[in-house]
């Protein structure tokens, strides 16, 4: 029960540090990025890449792996963990894992968080940061007010944070 509480702890004051600037960011840039294409790798790193991703492809297409999204709690009081086997297919763990968030809870005591019709359209971890981009939906149908911004906030930011590998 303390760890419980410890953890609580430590996410309200991630939440509290990062919440309002991240969810004006986000709520800012919610489908305002454009798809960016660079020149294409030189043809013997080329062939090198092709090569590993269809045997990661092929290895990856059935594997499954074990996520905890993050819920708040319906009297939004903090979050709940919810643990999930998601199967990866084309995608990486943290898009498997944000894709699970978004498709809600029915779980008693959680509620969902994000407005219907949000779409992910990438996520990128890079040097232990994670950079998430979503849809216009989620600032257009957000009505969650600033505790739902807190929970929409600490969902991801929770969820993210819980592969070892992502720090912010």
């Amino acid at each position: 029960m303390r760890r419980e509480s410890e953890m609580f702890q430590h996410a309200q004051h991630i939440t509290r540090l990062l919440g309002a600037p991240l969810c004006a960011a986000l709520l800012l840039t919610a489908g305002c990025a454009e798809e960016k294409t660079s020149a294409p790798p030189a043809a013997e790193s080329q062939q090198t890449q092709t090569k590993a991703a269809t045997a990661d492809d092929t290895a990856a297409k059935d594997k499954e792996v074990k996520v905890n999204v993050y819920y708040p709690k319906n009297d939004g009081m903090g979050l709940v963990a919810d643990s999930r086997t998601v199967k990866l297919g084309s995608e990486d763990k943290y898009t498997a894992a944000l894709k699970s968030l978004l498709a809600g809870t029915t779980e008693k005591g959680q509620t969902n968080v994000f407005p219907k019709h949000v779409k992910l359209r990438s996520v990128k971890v890079q040097d232990g940061v994670a950079t998430v981009d979503f849809s216009k939906e989620l600032q257009k149908n957000f009505n969650g007010g600033s505790t739902g911004e807190e929970m929409l906030v600490g969902s991801i930011v929770n969820t993210l944070t819980d592969f070892p590998e992502v720090k912010k």
